[in-house]
């Protein structure tokens, strides 16, 4: 090497960052064995024979393993590069790139020379960057100029070669142009500042009306294909090394989309649900290889959305998040020195890129001048057009000089990705030595000087904005790629599937949801996310809670309300979490009504009753058009469901006056449909003069103890004067047809889904004759029917009967009825019929399933059939029985004799436990409860319910109740007096 092919700058002169040695012994040696190698090579063995040559080298042999190979590999190849200036060496290895690959008709020998030449590049700066020949922006512009000249050449390589295929028609010469093809530069190549090692982050863009491609080939699996095949030409590992490690995922949505995207689908992603940060990464966008003309068209077409009119001042909260949680993740809340992170960690490399790119954010979109890709330009122009003052620009410029040469130093030890310093003192140590300093304190000092000077410049710019990050550790969910601390942040909270989790909250960044693809939501999203991942974690089941949340966005056209109403509220967080977590069917009403939390938290909802409500269904105008009641009673009835729930679930209500609360309101709404129904059957059919009717509750219903799953067994009776059994209508109707029709309506009106969704199920297989009956019931037929032709079920049935809407006077005849059918006489043994009838159940449902707690042996069905047969036998004798449900009916026996009180008390305190988990697991529950499946929420709600200590001991006591209840239970329909 001559000193005047080197700029006169010679490799022995110690300039500022000259490596110093760390094992000179050890330096000495490989340097030595490696000279004695030399024979062949006298020029070469010449000038590393010099000691200022011989002190550059051993330095290499000293740190870098990956720079030392490239020395010993090919003495040829560090003779032309120690005898030549770097820049025409440069310039040599990119022309002589480009030919190779175009000569080249063979993948394997592309392969080959690609990575032939990255060796040659990747010593050439290296020599030139430790020798100080090359400062910061020749190092990485040469690193650049090689990335873009080995995408260009690789592209073109492919091209040719579906020229000469048939799959392209275009001029092998100038096959680049009009090929339908661009690729993307972003981040540090797309700025020109790439590092020594760094990763490339390419998007793929293709024109789908490409007139080259040949008739047969469709563009975007042709596109694809080429994009993946450029990816394994430059990424690859071979006995070579690679050339360049790719990274695709900054183009629209990464997990949605494929590797190539066409254009138009790219803006239409742009225009629509792009977010801050990929503005950001769009400032440094440039084309480098393909159709450029394509690529910059493209470019111009997103000036818009990169660069707003208006001074953006709003993005700055959303392109800070990133920085925020980063220092989250890696423990770099304060500046360090052992394995600090000098990219993203505090103080580092990324908090100046944020620092420049979120000013050209807000002002770029009306000083065109900053709009520049470069950090250390845009800085100085953001001095120049007075938005930076000097000493920031001063103090920010030498800070990221020096931190991109410590990356560079670290990246050069073995040609890795990384920006982390090393942990332990002595290996910190040794690498203070290779970036030039004499002492790891002399090192430390430098670089606390430089992240200090940068931290508070960047904290001044961002002082006003809120904290993003958690105890718990990272929460990035923006950017380009998973975060891998991020998973283990989740886990660490509670997620048991945390990959799940970051793809669904990156997914609603990408806007993946309808609810989320404003500029607004994604901006509230940013900040409420963190507080909304703790809010799941604190709620038993995060995984079950941010599936519920995903759910709820599906459904959601808009998402803008919930999510400041979320921000605002810490208790209100909490509250949706346990929602989401545990109650499904309570999560999807807040979806579509956000508002309702700001309701189920105030203290006078928590304690109300369902008075209010019954009140508000009551004042529904019964002539009000059809499908206005219906929207307006389903909201009124999701509403009081959804405070119910809550109520439960916090442990505001027991479940006893959940039960009741459900059973007021279904039957406030049956009052009020059929009003409705009747005014508007009125309208076209008339009225039958002197007729009237009633609806009849049957099962939990009339009993008062529905769940939030419970249908509606309902009967309906009706009477008329047989004088006058035709409407006076217009379209007259005789009586039957006339409560049949009006019956079905009511069915529809209580099941029918609308726009506001569903009420309930009704079952109407109760009535007399069950299924093979009319709909609705005549009372003189009613009452006939239940003296001569019912069965003993039915009878049982009717002792949770309850008139609960319809015609007074009609109503007080009906509950006489009922009453005279249950206190009448009855002469044959009622035992058998009812242990036939629990045994015809369990052989066609089954009671073997343990939380079945309805059917399962011992179960509710034993303790109903019980106070059943208690009212039925024994209700002629004391009518006092007649006490509704069934744990006042067992009471009731007990006090009167017909029962041994402790068998009451065994069955009493066995109902009450699993009416108490039956109203949880129906409210959190869909279909059937697995234990093995649920949720730590919802077990500690259960055994919150149960008044128990723990679930083991909830099990414990459900299977002992079981037994006793069916002992007691074989022991009453085997003896008269149990």
């Amino acid at each position: 090497m001559t000193e005047a092919g080197l700029r006169d700058v010679s490799l022995a002169h110690l300039i500022e960052g000259a490596p110093r040695l760390a094992r000179p012994d050890l330096a000495a040696q490989r340097v030595g064995e490696w000279l004695s190698s030399l024979s062949g090579h006298p020029r070469l063995a010449e000038t590393v024979g010099r000691p200022s040559a011989r002190s550059r080298l051993s330095a290499l042999a000293d740190h870098s393993p990956y720079l030392w190979r490239l020395v010993v590999a090919d003495p040829e190849r560090l003779d032309a590069v120690l005898h030549h200036s770097p820049d025409v060496m440069l310039e040599a290895y990119l022309t002589e790139l480009d030919r190779d690959c175009t000569n080249s008709t063979d993948v394997p020998d592309v392969m080959v020379r690609l990575r032939r030449a990255k060796a040659k590049v990747a010593l050439l700066v290296a020599l030139a960057d430790l020798g100080g020949i090359w400062g910061l922006e020749e190092v990485v512009g040469a690193l650049t100029r090689f990335s873009d000249a080995a995408v260009a050449a690789a592209l073109a390589f492919l091209l040719r070669e579906a020229a000469r295929t048939g799959k392209l028609l275009a001029d092998p010469d100038q096959v680049e142009r009009n090929s339908g093809i661009t690729v993307l530069a972003l981040g540090k190549g797309g700025g020109r500042e790439l590092n020594y090692s760094s990763d490339i982050d390419l998007v793929v863009l293709f024109d789908p009306r490409v007139s080259a491609l040949a008739p047969q080939v469709a563009p975007s699996p042709f596109y694809v294909r080429l994009t993946q095949q450029l990816v394994r030409l430059l990424g690859e590992r071979t006995a070579e090394g690679y050339v360049l490690r790719v990274d695709l995922r900054l183009r629209p949505d990464p997990a949605s989309t494929a590797v190539a995207i066409s254009v138009p689908a790219a803006l239409t992603y742009y225009e629509s649900l792009g977010q801050n940060w990929e503005r950001a990464a769009y400032i440094k966008a440039r084309p480098v290889a393909g159709d450029k003309a394509l690529g910059s068209g493209f470019l111009d077409e997103l000036v818009p959305f990169i660069w707003r009119k208006y001074f953006d001042y709003a993005s700055i909260a959303d392109i800070h998040a990133m920085k925020r949680q980063i220092h989250a993740v890696r423990g770099h809340a304060e500046v360090v020195v052992p394995g600090h992170d000098v990219k993203l960690g505090r103080g580092g490399i990324r908090e100046i890129e944020f620092f420049v790119q979120t000013q050209q954010l807000i002002f770029g979109g009306r000083r065109t001048r900053l709009r520049g890709s470069g950090t250390l330009d845009m800085l100085a122009e953001l001095h120049a057009d007075g938005w930076v003052a000097s000493d920031a620009v001063s103090e920010l410029s030498e800070a990221y000089r020096f931190l991109r040469r410590t990356e560079h130093r670290l990246q050069m030890i073995a040609d890795e990705q990384t920006q982390r310093l090393p942990s332990d003192t002595e290996t910190l140590a040794r690498f203070a030595r290779w970036a030039g300093y004499e002492t790891y304190d002399d090192f430390a000092h430098a670089i606390v000087h430089h992240m200090r000077a940068v931290e508070r410049h960047y904290a001044r710019l961002f002082e006003h904005a809120p904290g993003l990050d958690v105890e718990a550790g990272s929460l990035v969910f923006t950017g380009a790629s998973v975060d891998a601390e991020t998973v283990e942040t989740l886990s660490q909270l509670g997620f048991t599937r945390p990959l799940e989790a970051v793809e669904t909250v990156r997914g609603w960044h990408f806007g993946r949801r309808a609810a989320v693809q404003s500029a607004r939501a994604r901006e509230v999203l940013t900040e409420l996310v963190p507080a909304l991942i703790l809010a799941f974690s604190g709620s038993g089941d995060p995984d079950a809670a941010l599936a519920g949340f995903d759910a709820a966005l599906a459904r959601m056209p808009a998402a803008v309300e919930l999510f400041a109403i979320l921000k605002s509220n810490a208790a209100l967080r909490e509250l949706f979490a346990d929602i989401l977590g545990l109650a499904p069917r309570l999560a999807g009403v807040v979806a579509g009504r956000p508002h309702l939390l700001d309701v189920a938290i105030d203290p006078a909802t928590l304690r109300g009753s369902g008075r209010e409500i019954e009140a508000q269904v009551a004042a529904l105008d019964p002539a009000l058009p059809t499908e206005e009641f219906l929207d307006r009673v389903r909201e009124l009835a999701q509403e009081e469901m959804f405070l119910i729930g809550v109520r439960l679930l916090a442990g505001t209500d027991d479940p006893l006056r959940a039960g009741e609360n459900y059973s007021d309101l279904a039957a406030a709404i049956v009052r009020a449909a059929l009003a409705q129904c009747a005014t508007t059957f009125a309208r076209e059919h008339g009225r039958i003069p002197g007729a009237c009717c009633v609806v009849v509750a049957m099962g939990k219903l009339g009993s008062r103890e529905m769940t939030a799953a419970s249908d509606l067994d309902l009967l309906v009776i009706y009477d008329f004067d047989p004088e006058h059994p035709d409407s006076d209508g217009a379209r007259k109707l005789d009586a039957v047809r006339y409560y049949t029709r009006l019956t079905q309506r009511l069915i529809a009106a209580l099941t029918v889904a609308t726009r506001r969704g569903r009420l309930y199920d009704v079952d109407m297989r109760l009535r007399p004759s069950g299924n093979q009956g009319p709909l609705a019931t005549q009372f003189g037929s009613f009452v006939d029917y239940q003296v001569k032709g019912a069965d003993v079920w039915e009878h049982m049935a009717l002792t949770r009967a309850r008139v609960i809407a319809g015609d007074m006077e009609l109503v007080v005849r009906v509950e006489q009825a009922i009453r005279r059918t249950l206190v009448a006489p009855r002469s044959s043994d009622l035992r058998q019929p009812i242990a036939d009838l629990r045994a015809l159940v369990a052989r066609e449902k089954g009671e073997s399933e343990p939380w079945d707690l309805k059917l399962v042996s011992g179960g509710l069905l034993d303790i109903d059939f019980v106070a059943q047969y208690l009212v039925l036998r024994h209700a002629a004798e004391q009518p006092d029985l007649l006490a509704g449900s069934t744990p006042a009916t067992l009471r009731q026996a007990a006090r009167l004799s017909l029962l041994r009180t402790e068998t009451a008390e065994v069955l009493t305190a066995a109902y009450s436990l699993y009416t108490n988990v039956t109203q949880i697991t129906r409210l959190t529950t869909e279909g059937r409860f697995d234990p093995a499946r649920a949720g730590a929420g919802l077990v500690r709600r259960l055994v919150a319910a149960s008044d128990l200590p723990d679930f083991a001991t909830l099990e414990r006591e459900l299977a002992e109740k079981r037994g006793a209840v069916r002992a007691a239970f074989s022991s009453i329909f085997s003896n008269d007096r149990p």
